[in-house]
C-alpha cells in the first residue's frame, strides 16, 4: 500500500466534502473497518510500518474532525442568516382547554343562588349514619339505609348519599336565618343507565327564616330553573314523599331531547326528574335544637349531571363520565 498516495487522496476527499453525508462517506471509505488502511493495519508485522500507518490514521481523523467542525459552523451561520422569524406574522393557534360540562353547570347554579343571597358550602363526603340518616328523620326501615343502596365503610361511616347532611351541620353551627346551598359529589348503589350513575354531583339548598312557605320554595326553584335552562323549558311540580320534608314535591323539567314528546332518555314521559324538595319537617328542627314554632324553612336537592344533561341535551348521562374528548370538546 502506498501510504503517501492514500493520504493525498483521503485528504482531498475530506476537504472536498460539502455536506455531513459526504464527509461520513469519506470516513467510511478511508477509515472504516473495511478500508484499505484498516486492512493494512491488521496485516502489520513490523514496528516501523505500524508507526507509519498509525500516524496516517491520526492525521486523517484530525482532518475529519476539523472538517466536521467547519461544516457545523457553516450550517449554524446559514441558519442564523436565512431562518429569520418575522415577529409581525400571526402565531399558530394553540388548542385551549375549557371547563367540563358538569363544572359549567355547577358554576351557573352557584351564580343563580349567589344572586338570591345564598351562601355556598362544600362539606365532607364521608359522613356518619347520624348525620346522613338519623338527624334527617329517616325511618329505621327506610331502604336508603340498606347496604344494597348505600356505600358503607362500617356500621357508622358511609359515603354520603346526598348533600343534605350539610343542612344539619349549618343548623348546628349557627342560629337562623340561614340561606345556604351545598354542592358536591354524592354516592349511591344505582344501576348505571341513561339517567343514573353511582357517583354524581348534587346541589342541596336550605332556607330557614320566619314565615317561609311552600310558595317561597316553588318561586325559588322556578327562578333557578329558568336561570339555568332559559324561559322556554317547562317546569312542573309533583307531590312526593321525603323523610325530612312535609309537604314534599319533585320538580321536573321538560325533556330537550324529544321536546316533550317522549324518548328513551325521559322514559317516554316527556319530563326529566330534577330531584326533591319540600317544607322542612318539624322533627328535623327538633333534632338540631331549632324551635319549629318560631322558624320555618324549605329544602331542595337536584343532580348537577341531570342539569347538564338537560341543558346540553345529552341523550345519555354516561357520556359525562367517560372522558371522550370528541363529546366534551363540543361544550
Amino acid at each position: 500500500m502506498d501510504a503517501q498516495a492514500l493520504e493525498t487522496e483521503a485528504q482531498s476527499a475530506i476537504s472536498g466534502a460539502t455536506t455531513p453525508a459526504e464527509l461520513e462517506a469519506a470516513r467510511v471509505r478511508y477509515l472504516g473497518r473495511k478500508s484499505e488502511l484498516a486492512q493494512a493495519l491488521r496485516a502489520v508485522r513490523d514496528r516501523e510500518t505500524g508507526m507509519t500507518l498509525n500516524s496516517l490514521r491520526d492525521r486523517l481523523e484530525a482532518a475529519l474532525a476539523s472538517r466536521r467542525e467547519e461544516l457545523e459552523r457553516a450550517a449554524l451561520d446559514r441558519s442564523l442568516t436565512e431562518d429569520v422569524v418575522d415577529v409581525t406574522l400571526p402565531g399558530e393557534q394553540l388548542p385551549l382547554g375549557h371547563l367540563h360540562p358538569i363544572t359549567q353547570a355547577r358554576r351557573q347554579i352557584e351564580d343563580a343562588f349567589l344572586g338570591l343571597g345564598y351562601e355556598i358550602r362544600d362539606d365532607r363526603e364521608v359522613e356518619t349514619v347520624e348525620y346522613n340518616f338519623d338527624k334527617l328523620a329517616f325511618d329505621p326501615w327506610h331502604p336508603a339505609r340498606s347496604h344494597r343502596a348505600t356505600f358503607f365503610f362500617d356500621d357508622d361511616r358511609l359515603l354520603r348519599t346526598e348533600t343534605s347532611p350539610s343542612q344539619i351541620h349549618a343548623l348546628e353551627e349557627r342560629e337562623p336565618p340561614i340561606y345556604m346551598v351545598s354542592i358536591g359529589r354524592t354516592y349511591r348503589r344505582d344501576d348505571i343507565d341513561a339517567t343514573h350513575y353511582p357517583i354524581f354531583h348534587q346541589f342541596e339548598g336550605l332556607a330557614v327564616d320566619r314565615g317561609l312557605t311552600l310558595a317561597d320554595l316553588k318561586g325559588t326553584l322556578l327562578h333557578v330553573m329558568r336561570a339555568i335552562f332559559g324561559p322556554d323549558r317547562r317546569v312542573r311540580f309533583r307531590t312526593h314523599y321525603f323523610p325530612f320534608t312535609e309537604p314534599s314535591m319533585e320538580p321536573d323539567v321538560s325533556c330537550g331531547i324529544c321536546g316533550g314528546s317522549g324518548c328513551r332518555t325521559c322514559r317516554y314521559s316527556g319530563w326529566l326528574e330534577m330531584g326533591g324538595s319540600g317544607v322542612v319537617d318539624p322533627q328535623v328542627f327538633e333534632n338540631v335544637g331549632v324551635d319549629p314554632e318560631e322558624w320555618s324553612g324549605f329544602a331542595f336537592g337536584c343532580g348537577i349531571e341531570r342539569v347538564a344533561q338537560l341543558k346540553y341535551d345529552f341523550p345519555d348521562i354516561r357520556a359525562l363520565w367517560e372522558g371522550d374528548l370528541r363529546v366534551l370538546t363540543q361544550f
